[in-house]
């Protein structure tokens, strides 16, 4: 269905400022209508996931207020109904055609939420027999300062937990099975990309899967604070027009949802302030992305050649990589995600110079802090994914270039450090690079030790198990 907003044929709503033209087929009404107008910035309108958790919180409202005498049963009921319907995306037309509004638009949020109430009001004006009103009923207890940053914690609780950390533990689980397959094998290690001492694949590996089990914990302990919400704390944190026991309420009702355990926060002041759990969590994100981008070039280093680069791996061949030259195979799953890591981190960005913008009783640009958030959890997810399916659980080691320079690595010249000294060391190493030999052969020439000593110091399976080396 075509956006509403571009339809020529118009029905009449009216607001506090007068009368406004509206789409027919729109389910909103005059505030939506004049935000369309205002904010024609960017065409990009607030992810589904962020107004699905507005569409909660309305239903969650709707639960508290019946259940403290403040809203008619049949209202509550259109109204959950309504709220149910959107969460679904069971009504006519799409999301975007009737959540329309611009992310760059009022930094309260207020025309989103009025967004919601008008679609809730008027699905249950439908669903029930007496009218409901967006501001009277479906905004009751609830002011956009409360209702915006609570969906904020609200779609990125849900997100974080049923999208990101699973995605991650699949991840992980990805490289612990090639970890148990390919673990064993010792390769050359590298430090500032030039040759260093030896690893195992289990120990370049596990280094992995120790940033992503850190970046897992800190998200887990981000996930307790954004269970704490602002609803009850309406327009300046004070709870104007709002019941005593409502914030508790709400809660509850949310917790039967979603599954999750919702809390007041326990300052509605600061929490509507500064979204400082928001900007924690945009740094979270931002840890993970560099994590996927070091995990993504480590491949993508270990996979170049596969003539003239490092050809320590094979990854799985997805697509031709030129238009002009036959048979070359890019890494373009590690390009993605450094690609998507990128674009994490510069909405990381964003999302901390947004957080700054709390003047007194409220921050101003939580649009952009709700966009950049779920934007940036399902792109580390749908990454995560990709990078685990279609790089790292099907690439090839090829242990015959992996053998071959790391027998003539010099700089395993190392492990005689402590029985001839650092410069007589250098000096091997240095004449081994120079003739293109072994720093056995040269070893056997310069010291006293014999071939057996030798090959037992030099050993690159013992030299991954680190320790001191004795004649």
């Amino acid at each position: 269905m075509s956006n509403p907003a571009n339809s020529t044929d118009v029905r009449i709503e009216k607001d506090s400022l007068g009368e406004v033209s509206v789409p027919v087929a729109a389910l909103y009404g005059a505030q939506t209508q004049r935000a369309v107008d205002n904010f024609p910035v960017s065409g990009q309108p607030l992810p589904e996931a962020f107004i699905t958790a507005i569409a909660r919180i309305k239903k969650a409202a709707a639960v508290a207020n019946q259940s403290l005498g403040l809203l008619s049963e049949d209202k509550a009921e259109s109204i959950i109904k309504a709220a149910d319907q959107i969460i679904a995306a069971d009504y006519p037309g799409t999301a975007q055609s009737q959540f329309p509004i611009d992310v760059y638009q009022t930094g309260s949020g207020t025309s989103t939420n009025m967004n919601v109430n008008e679609v809730v009001s008027h699905l249950a004006s439908l669903n029930g027999t007496t009218p409901v009103s967006p501001n009277d009923d479906v905004n009751l207890g609830q002011s956009s300062n409360d209702v915006i940053p609570s969906a904020i914690h609200v779609a990125s609780a849900l997100l974080v937990e049923q999208q990101l950390l699973p995605a991650l533990s699949h991840l992980i689980q990805t490289l612990d099975e090639r970890i148990q397959d390919i673990g064993h094998i010792v390769k050359t290690g590298r430090t500032h990309t030039m040759d260093a001492m030896p690893v195992t694949f289990a120990q370049e590996m596990g280094g992995w899967k120790a940033l992503l089990l850190q970046d897992q914990k800190r998200l887990k302990d981000t996930q307790k604070r954004l269970l704490q919400l602002t609803l009850g704390g309406t327009a300046v944190g004070s709870g104007t027009n709002t019941h005593p026991d409502y914030s508790q309420a709400v809660c509850n009702a949310l917790d039967k949802d979603t599954g999750l355990h919702f809390t007041p926060a326990p300052n509605f002041f600061a929490a509507q302030s500064v979204p400082a759990t928001a900007l924690e969590l945009s740094a979270n994100l931002r840890n993970v992305a560099v994590s996927l981008m070091k995990i993504a070039n480590d491949l993508r280093w270990m996979n170049s050649g596969p003539l003239a680069g490092f050809g320590e791996i094979e990854l799985p061949a997805l697509q031709p990589g030129s238009s002009i030259m036959p048979g070359k195979i890019n890494p373009v799953i590690s390009e993605s995600v450094t690609m998507v890591s990128a674009q994490i981190i510069g909405l990381d960005t964003a999302v901390t110079i947004a957080a700054q913008s709390g003047h007194f009783e409220l921050n101003v640009m939580l649009p952009l802090v709700a966009n950049n958030l779920v934007q940036s959890i399902m792109l580390a997810s749908n990454a995560s994914i990709i990078l685990a399916d279609k790089a790292i659980k099907g690439f090839r080691v090829r242990e015959a270039n992996i053998n071959q320079s790391l027998d003539r690595n010099p700089i395993l010249v190392t492990a005689l450090n402590p029985i001839i000294g650092y410069m007589k060391a250098a000096d091997i190493a240095k004449q081994a690079y120079k003739e293109k030999r072994s720093i056995l052969e040269v070893a056997k020439e310069k010291t006293d030790l014999t071939e057996e000593e030798l090959k037992r110091i030099l050993d690159p399976v013992q030299l991954t198990k680190g320790g001191i080396n004795k004649k």
